[in-house]
């Protein structure tokens, strides 16, 4: 791949008269002679990226106040999924931030 020196896109060859250039959106142009010359390499400048497994651990769901039927904790997160027709009102589950029971809440 080609970039840009002026801007970092990629250059898209397109025909000019009788050559072939590289030209990019930000109106830079080069030669196909100077395209050899700029080839590049993307390299990963990170050394490692860290995953995290333990979704229990880093639970992304917003939280909200509600009773678990199972162990009566009072905080769940809660999320919204389409389960019937577009016109119905969404389901909303919960989940308990202590037990992790799931229940829907209809209301």
């Amino acid at each position: 791949m080609i970039f840009c020196k002026k801007c970092g896109s990629i250059l898209i060859p397109k025909k000019e008269g009788g050559k072939t250039i590289s030209s990019c959106s930000c109106g830079y142009k080069s030669s196909d002679s100077e395209a050899g010359k700029m080839k590049e390499t993307v390299k990963d400048k990170c050394a490692g990226v860290e995953v995290i497994h333990d979704k229990e651990k880093y639970e992304t769901l917003p939280k909200m106040k509600a009773d678990c039927p199972k162990c009566h904790n009072s905080e769940a997160h809660f999320w919204e999924m389409q389960t019937r027709a577009a016109d119905e009102p969404a389901t909303k589950f919960l989940k308990c931030t202590k037990c992790k029971h799931i229940w829907r809440d209809y209301s």
